[in-house]
């Protein structure tokens, strides 16, 4: 809540689960163990969910589960994207 997967990385957002439980430290353990994996794995591209709090790609949901969707990455994406990975989503394949 309060900022996009970049805002969260850097400690200004928080990612707080339906039940108000705060999640975030869990967001970032499992985006840094896909990151450790895609290169582990020699990975330099990524498919992911859209519009998710973690998998996003220049769209998520706002964390008010109201269905309102604001600019930016998921914090998944938002790190496997500074790491230089080109990361697009499911939605982005079935356009082209």
């Amino acid at each position: 809540a309060g900022g996009c997967g970049r805002d969260v990385l850097y400690g200004n957002a928080k990612v707080i689960s339906q039940q108000g439980r705060d999640v975030t430290e869990k967001f970032i353990e499992g985006a840094r163990r896909m990151l450790q994996l895609a290169r582990s794995l020699g990975i330099s591209s990524a498919i992911l969910k859209s519009l998710s709090p973690s998998c996003g790609v220049k769209a998520i949901y706002d964390g008010t589960f109201s269905g309102n969707i604001v600019e930016g990455d998921g914090v998944a994406t938002a790190l496997l994207r500074e790491a230089g990975l080109t990361v697009v989503t499911e939605k982005e394949l079935e356009n082209d």
